[in-house]
């Protein structure tokens, strides 16, 4: 069986870990990369199955890793796509309030979103919003101007363009099996053969946690896998939406509620909504695993979350099952959507990180070890934030990094 040898290897080619390599590599040209993919094709999971907004940074604590990534990883996710030719458009988004119950929340929101250096933040009255969306409707609205949308696949399509360029493999269709430690090296059995590195970046998103088991490591931390359902309007109702309409999220639960996006490729998709996923790769409402779903019964922390959220949960699920009831969450905020102007859309499966004590991990988790980092919680915003999230990787790998670009095969 073939045999390779690298100064680094990545596992995962969703965009963050396509982002880490393109920056490895610029920063470290002399090393020999290798990005390793157990689909045939990259960006096939949580990165191919967002709603592809570039978002603005509003959402977020000051002060968290996703504050500070979300910014500057918006901003030179911008610059990427001009220099590259991916297509963006910054169509802007408006946060609506639709009762005087959610405008404490509103503020909150405007006030993190300036912290975190977010430009063009404005709190709106109806008149101002009927002007920028006008079929929605609301009592205050937060609009942020440079927020955008852009094709997550075709971002890291580029990436692995770039990358390539600079001498990074790409090994496509090798699902790591085993990883092993021996003469200073990480020896990774894979389907398409064994592989050995010096270092090792866990970039394996909805796998984070299984990668980090198998190098026999410990953590409080599980990937309970949520998916998100969406459907689409039908095109004679597109007119409905100009560009990204959300509602205020709950402060309780790190998910932004259903809401309606414009995407670059002309359509609207609505959702979605956060149902508990059967599989890790559970895109269809009845795919079960039954190992990935008996693990996750078997978690502590999936019932401390259960007792915690289940009125929530109950009504994310019951929207899984009912247009009605999903058309009426989007008429809080466009009224005249009805039933019939919704179509079924695709799914996503987020790879949320949950504790032993049911807290859903809210910021980026990177657990570093020895010769190795784990980004073990990296969800929405990361795409947004991938470039940024590749530099801050990148700078926590090169502490220990100690070779100098030897390797061969």
């Amino acid at each position: 069986m073939t045999s390779y040898k690298y100064d680094v290897a990545i596992i995962g080619g969703g965009i963050v870990g396509l982002a880490t390599a393109m920056e490895l590599s610029a920063s470290y040209p002399r090393f020999r990369v290798a990005v390793i993919e157990k689909e045939k094709e990259v960006a096939g999971h949580q990165t191919g199955h967002n709603s592809g907004v570039i978002h603005s940074g509003l959402y977020y604590r000051p002060g968290s890793q996703k504050a500070r990534l979300c910014v500057a990883g918006a901003r030179a996710l911008r610059d990427f796509c001009d220099l590259h030719g991916v297509r963006h458009e910054p169509v802007g988004k408006v946060v609506v309030a639709t009762t005087e119950e959610e405008l404490p929340a509103l503020d909150t929101l405007y006030m993190r979103g300036t912290a975190n250096g977010v430009e063009g933040l404005e709190m709106i009255g109806p008149e101002r919003l009927r002007e920028l969306e006008p079929h929605a409707r609301g009592i205050k609205a937060l609009y942020s101007p440079g927020t955008g949308i852009v094709d997550y696949r075709e971002v890291a399509r580029a990436y692995v363009t770039t990358m390539q360029r600079s001498g990074v493999e790409l090994l496509t269709g090798a699902r790591v099996m085993k990883i092993a430690r021996s003469d200073g090296l990480f020896g990774l059995e894979t389907t398409q053969g064994d592989i050995r590195a010096v270092q090792l970046i866990n970039c394996a998103g909805l796998y984070s946690d299984v990668i980090l088991r198998m190098m026999g490591l410990s953590s409080d931390v599980r990937i309970i896998p949520f998916r998100g359902e969406y459907y689409t309007l039908a095109p004679e109702s597109r007119h409905l939406v100009k560009g990204l309409i959300y509602p205020v999220p709950d402060p309780l639960f790190p998910f932004l509620g259903v809401h309606l996006t414009r995407t670059v490729h002309g359509g609207v998709e609505v959702g979605p909504n956060a149902v508990l996923a059967f599989a890790r790769e559970g895109y269809r409402r009845w795919r079960i695993d039954l190992p990935d779903l008996m693990r996750t019964l078997a978690y502590p922390g999936f019932w401390a979350m259960s007792r915690r959220y289940w009125k929530t949960g109950l009504a994310e699920f019951y929207r899984s099952f009912s247009k009605r009831a999903f058309a009426h969450a989007l008429q809080r905020l466009v009224p005249e959507i009805r039933d019939k102007d919704l179509a079924p859309g695709g799914a996503g499966v987020r790879a949320q990180a949950v504790d032993r004590r049911g807290n859903l991990l809210d910021d980026f988790s990177i657990v570093e070890v020895e010769n190795a980092l784990h980004v073990l919680n990296a969800p929405s915003p990361a795409a947004t934030s991938s470039l940024a999230i590749a530099r801050h990787v990148v700078a926590l790998a090169s502490k220990s990094f100690t070779m100098a670009g030897r390797s061969h095969n």
